[in-house]
């Protein structure tokens, strides 16, 4: 039962001279990368968890406890969250809403036509929640998860579940906002030790309520107000983006004055008062993914609204796609008319292809008649895309240009990818590829080596953009 007083769970019936505490059941919407690693780690912490999505493949998949993506760890937990009864999957968010305590809401923000936030699967999920919290007595606390522009909680979620429901925020439901910081291909390990837990919450009942879910991994949980952590997402986002943007063009400085631009960063790096953290702060490959491009657009999107001017911003897309095209053409000027590509996904340990900077270039490639073939430890043939083109259809041209043909050039091994190629593009660090690079300097193939491999002296054959 509910403990209107305090607001905590609890079940009244004593065990010895203790209270057993009942962990709130959640429900979470959206089974993309957010929803099912919170849905494995939050049944994992004792919490009863209904996974909700429209995807009927990704709803069989949880309900059996199978992962529904690549990432480190996450099929193990939900294997075991099935087999312990905690995780259970539907398409009925209404149903969902009925049988449990909170709602996490994860579902896609996609960039819209004009560059700004998408919200028809915000609103959507809202008019179902809703219809459930209508048909409910008990408080029922929503949890926004998605990265959206400051004020969309309170200003759009919250009047459409008021007026379908019939109740009153604050006192039927509340509402938090609580953005996640999960880094795909660690995510598992990140909700477990999480660099800060912010709740923006627009009471004190439905924070509390919240801060004791995060508790077992983090007793210094924030709590702010709705905007203030709306606007912690995107500050984040852009500033990991600014940080790989600056980086890079360090690097594109450096080069054609001789100097060695990781010797510089590595100096730099080293004020961690003034410089905060050297995460992203190496010249590499330009960003990509399903956060930092649409952060990003959003931000500047929403600073044209405001007729604020943000020249650092607004301008990030745009040195970063010359970072990709300074890629594209290192590998033109070698000539080559058939190339492996080594690293398709935005990063290494995730299946993501969502903004992916080298999908760029292989369209390029690709449009000019160059046979392209790649490798990625975690994409096979049969990777889905139907999500991920949709997710993106206004922001990644690159993955629709290749969609159709992509399956065609992925090889299963890095021999068949790298077999009669008159240039190589490495855009992951591991040793399988750090060692083709070598054999491929060897016998004089040009590499095109954006991450970096070896730390010391460069094979003769191998260059990178800032190096």
């Amino acid at each position: 039962m509910f403990d209107q007083r305090s607001g905590s769970f609890f079940n009244s019936l004593p065990v010895g001279l203790f209270v057993v505490e009942e962990k709130p059941a959640i429900s979470v919407v959206g089974l993309g990368y957010v929803g099912a690693v919170s849905t494995a780690c939050l049944s994992s912490l004792g919490h009863r968890v209904i996974g909700v999505d429209l995807d009927q493949v990704k709803i069989a998949q949880i309900a059996e406890g199978v992962t529904p993506i690549h990432e480190k760890d996450l099929g193990k937990l939900l294997s075991e969250g099935v087999e312990e009864g905690l995780i259970s999957a539907t398409d009925n968010l209404t149903q969902a809403v009925i049988d449990t305590d909170v709602t996490f809401v994860s579902v896609g923000t996609p960039t819209s036509a004009d560059g700004g936030c998408d919200y028809r699967y915000i609103e959507s999920a809202a008019r179902s929640i809703g219809e459930g919290i209508a048909l409910k007595d008990d408080f029922h606390v929503v949890v926004m998860r998605c990265s959206i522009p400051p004020g969309t909680t309170l200003n759009v979620m919250t009047p459409i579940i008021e007026e379908v429901s019939g109740k009153k925020l604050g006192e039927d439901f509340g509402v938090c906002f609580n953005p996640e910081f999960l880094r795909e291909g660690v995510a598992v390990e990140d909700f477990y030790a999480p660099p800060k837990t912010v709740i923006g919450a627009t009471c004190e009942r439905s924070g509390n309520i919240l801060r004791q879910v995060y508790l077992p991994v983090d007793e210094n949980v924030i709590v702010t107000s709705i905007e203030t952590a709306e606007m912690v997402k995107y500050v984040d986002n852009v500033w990991h983006a600014t940080k790989v943007t600056f980086a890079n063009e360090v690097g594109r400085l450096c080069k054609p004055l001789g100097v060695d631009s990781h010797d510089v960063m590595d100096i730099f790096v080293q004020d961690t008062k003034l410089n905060l953290s050297p995460y992203y702060l190496k010249p590499g490959f330009a960003y990509g993914g399903s956060c930092l491009p649409k952060e990003v657009r959003a931000v500047s999107h929403i600073a044209k609204q405001l007729d604020v001017i943000l020249p650092l911003i607004e301008n990030l897309g745009v040195s970063n796609a010359q970072h990709i095209e300074a890629a594209t053409q290192m590998v033109r000027k070698t000539g080559a008319r058939k190339v492996a590509i080594l690293g398709l996904a935005f990063k290494p340990g995730t299946d993501d292809l969502r903004e992916s900077p080298i999908l760029e270039t292989i369209a390029a490639l690709h449009a000019e008649g160059v046979e392209v073939s790649i490798h990625d430890p975690a994409i096979t043939r049969e990777t889905p895309l139907a999500a991920q083109l949709s997710y993106v259809q206004h922001g990644s041209k690159g993955l629709a240009a290749v969609a159709p043909h992509l399956a065609d050039m992925i090889c299963d091994n890095v021999e068949d990818a790298t077999q009669d190629a008159e240039a190589i593009v490495v855009t992951q660090k591991n040793d399988a590829y750090r060692n083709t690079a070598a054999i491929a300097s060897v016998a004089d193939v040009p590499v095109v080596d954006v991450v970096r491999l070896f730390d010391d002296a460069q094979p003769r054959s191998c260059t990178g953009i800032g190096w």
